[in-house]
């Protein structure tokens, strides 16, 4: 693989600065089980970034049911007066 297109494609995935520059590196002195190495620990870093997103966008969910169902009590209790 064409080492700017690998620089590309690692910076896409929001690679760290470094990180990018050690997987090049260990990839153009053909080290490439190490850089495929880095490249999964990378994978992993955006997995958990991933699976902590997840969690936010639950609360957040969690707190619109609550904020949804005040709303829908307040209207109830003003319709019944």
């Amino acid at each position: 693989m064409d080492q700017d297109k690998l620089k590309k494609i690692l910076s896409d995935t929001g690679c760290h600065k470094e990180e990018v520059e050690s997987i090049i590196k260990a990839y153009g002195c053909g080290e490439i089980k190490e850089a495929l190495h880095k490249t999964r620990k990378d994978r992993c870093r955006l997995m958990d970034e991933l699976h902590e997103n997840g969690r936010k966008i639950d609360r957040i969910d969690f707190l619109i049911r609550i904020m949804e169902k005040e709303i829908k009590q307040t209207e109830n209790v003003k319709g019944a007066l």
